[in-house]
């Protein structure tokens, strides 16, 4: 099938997010207006002259909740969701149940008050959009005009300096990851299977600020393995597991034999923020051959780059296999990148992390 637009189909309760919405997508030549509607029941009517492509879904709506609306999709008709709820613990809240009803993608409700916010909106909305198409096999044939919307694409040069590989003294071992869309579920995989020996691990999982908080929380409630947001300086310790937090950078840094995070400001880097480049280019620079990276499930090409990299400095590499993956875009992006040592099925990426500590406790190996 050619290359068409997409067609979005925006519903919102907000006549102004309704416009600002509906600018956005007209601006992009990616995507297509659908159309627009205040509620569940005017959406339903628009689409009994056919179905959009996506939908832009708003979850606090009127005569029916956005839950409620998703959860009737999913059951009738299942088809692309975007959701987009507030900056409040019961929009995070609601944001992770939609992504257990089956949206593809959450998006935080965009501030729209300068013309850099707008600009980042429409970045974010239009991939978005794009994403949850591509996760859809029946939709696999209708590609995007473009993979990514309009917009610059910054490298982790702006974050941190590209650095030569240098031999890295044997440390603690230490794991990266990084995943996109699927990835709150495959993360759920991996993460529920790991024992409290497991080796510390740091993960980039693009959502937005303060949904990673309750990400963390509720994975935590689900692993023996202690799983949080991650803080300013804190430590990387064996049987935890560091959450970058939605919209701020995650980096390593080496503290003694062991390791410690920082959290940063800083542009988009590969379209994202928390980005998967910068973190695996922080770990290639200071873990060197400590360390193990994974790259999962999600869309567009964050992580390629940074993997190599890590490669580079010693560190072993997978990536989550097609046949497992939502979306092959970061994965098959550092696969042809040349930086994925092997590529694995999602059920094994967890006895990876386990045989990855074993290892370098038992060898006391370095780098390379």
């Amino acid at each position: 099938m050619p290359n068409r637009e997409i067609n979005v189909l925006v519903v919102d309760d907000s006549a102004t997010v309704r416009s600002a919405f509906s600018s956005i997508i007209r601006s992009d030549p990616g995507l297509k207006l659908f159309g627009t509607a205040a509620d569940p029941f005017i959406a339903v009517n628009r689409m009994k002259s056919g179905l959009p492509d996506v939908i832009l879904l708003d979850l606090e709506l009127p005569n029916m909740d956005g839950l409620t609306f998703l959860k009737k999709i999913m059951a009738q008709r299942p088809m692309p969701v975007v959701v987009c709820s507030s900056y409040t613990e019961a929009g995070s809240q609601g944001a992770l149940k939609a992504l257990d009803l089956g949206a593809a993608e959450v998006l935080a409700k965009p501030h729209l008050d300068s013309q850099l916010a707008r600009a980042e909106a429409a970045m974010l909305i239009g991939d978005a959009l794009r994403a949850a198409v591509s996760s859809y096999k029946d939709l696999s044939g209708r590609k995007p005009v473009s993979l990514f919307s309009p917009g610059e694409k910054f490298t982790a040069d702006v974050i941190l300096p590209y650095r030569k590989p240098k031999q890295v003294p044997s440390t603690l071992p230490i794991v990266a990851i990084g995943a996109s869309t699927g990835g709150t579920e495959a993360l759920r995989e991996v993460l529920t299977a790991l024992t409290e020996s497991a080796p510390a691990i740091a993960v980039v999982q693009h959502m937005p600020q303060d949904f990673t908080r309750a990400f963390a929380s509720r994975l935590n409630s689900l692993c023996q393995i202690n799983v949080r947001e991650a803080q300013d300086g804190d430590m990387m310790m064996q049987g935890t597991a560091l959450i970058a937090p939605g919209n701020k950078h995650l980096m390593l840094r080496r503290s003694g034999t062991s390791y410690r995070v920082d959290i940063v400001e800083g542009p988009y880097v590969s379209r994202h923020r928390p980005s998967v480049d910068v973190l695996f280019r922080s770990v290639a620079q200071a873990a060197g051959g400590n360390a193990l990276g994974i790259i999962m499930t999600g869309m567009g090409d964050d992580g390629a780059a940074g993997m190599a990299e890590m490669q580079a400095a010693g560190a072993r590499t997978l990536a989550q296999d097609e046949a497992s993956s939502v979306v092959w875009g970061m994965p098959g992006s550092a696969v042809q990148a040349g930086g994925v040592d092997r590529i694995v099925a999602l059920t094994k990426v967890f006895k990876e992390i386990e045989s990855h500590g074993a290892a370098l406790k038992n060898q006391g190996r370095t780098t390379r």
